[in-house]
């Protein structure tokens, strides 16, 4: 008998369930209206919120933590990495060290905390005569304990750095496939923060998405490496085949990694996301922000950051965006600044 390549299919709940060496994954998408002059919500469209935790979709959107702007004001993190990638809307980021930026459609950026970094992630209304509508994933990373404490590092992959892969299947339907970590089609991802557990080729790490025409068909490759979790969210669509096994969407996928997988898509366009990587297979410790090995560490990063804030907040505001017409850019601590 034939074994399935397909280990497991469960829901989508919130956050996404994740296997080691990601801790934690969530799908943003909300339809925020206009903004105002101050790139916020208007009172009427913020009325009747649990404001400052505001994670029920009411009228198309939540505000998060958020009081005037939609997201997620300045908070800790230390032993784990955060990867943010944008489909539409923008985010302006802060932190501790002083960097700043704001990013766009297609854009990532990946956070390698470390020791420990203070951020900010707010969502701007940069249009106040149409609505400003979001997509984002944020994914953590696990670093492992030789890594926990290396210093914070963020960097951009902007939109015309992260390749695409475009297949047309014999029928001539496309899937489309950003590489944000990983290799297809031998298209190999920029390469991460210089700390993070994806640096290392041989822990095999991928992060695609990847959007499939209706009817199209899309292998995707093996992993390179033996002992990989490799897991496909099917997030948005109608029905999909994952090796042979009807899903329907909403639903993650968890695969064997040292074989071929073909998608065949149903009816309509379908959407997934994609973790692979090699387990760290270390224990982990979390509450809330901090990530380390033990429950020790844990009490000893909240007396840390009790003690030093990881730096401060060099910022006037907690809720810190940047100005409507300062477009997409990146200021990192060293004073070096891209635009876009």
């Amino acid at each position: 008998m034939k074994k399935s390549k397909v280990l497991a299919i469960e829901a989508l709940g919130f956050p996404w369930k994740t296997q080691d060496p990601f801790l934690f994954c969530a799908h943003h998408r909300d339809e925020y209206p206009m903004g105002d002059a101050n790139l916020g919500l208007h009172p009427s469209d913020r009325a009747g919120r649990n404001i400052g935790q505001d994670f029920t979709i009411k009228d198309g959107f939540r505000m998060y933590h958020g009081s005037h702007i939609p997201g997620f004001p300045y908070h800790p993190h230390r032993g784990f990495e955060t990867i943010t990638i944008n489909k539409e809307g923008f985010v302006d980021h802060t932190d501790s060290l002083g960097a700043a930026g704001r990013f766009g459609a297609g854009d990532v950026q990946w956070m390698t905390a470390g020791k420990g970094v203070q951020h900010s992630e707010m969502f701007p209304m940069v249009y106040e005569d149409q609505s400003n509508p979001l997509e984002i994933f944020q994914i953590w990373l696990n670093l492992p304990k030789a890594s926990k404490f290396v210093e914070p590092h963020f960097k951009m992959l902007w939109n015309d750095m992260v390749p695409i892969v475009k297949h047309k299947d014999i029928e001539d339907h496309t899937t489309e496939v950003h590489i944000i970590a990983g290799n297809v089609d031998n298209k190999r991802a920029p390469a991460p923060t210089p700390d993070s557990w994806a640096a290392n080729p041989d822990n095999d790490v991928a992060v695609l998405t990847i959007k499939m025409e209706a009817n199209a068909k899309w292998t995707l490759p093996a992993a390179t490496k033996e002992n990989i979790n490799r897991t496909l969210y099917f997030y948005r669509g109608d029905t999909l085949k994952v090796a042979g096994e009807r899903v329907e969407d909403y639903h993650l996928i968890e695969v064997v990694p040292n074989e071929d997988i073909l998608l065949e898509n149903g009816k309509e366009a379908s959407y997934l996301l994609v973790l692979q990587g090699k387990p760290i297979n270390e224990p982990v410790a979390q509450y809330g922000p901090f990530v380390m090995n033990t429950e020790e560490e844990i009490h000893e990063a909240f007396a840390d950051y009790r003690r030093t804030e990881f730096g401060g907040w060099p910022w006037q505001e907690k809720e810190q965006i940047h100005p409507r017409e300062k477009g997409r850019f990146a200021l990192y601590a060293n004073g070096e600044e891209e635009v876009k």
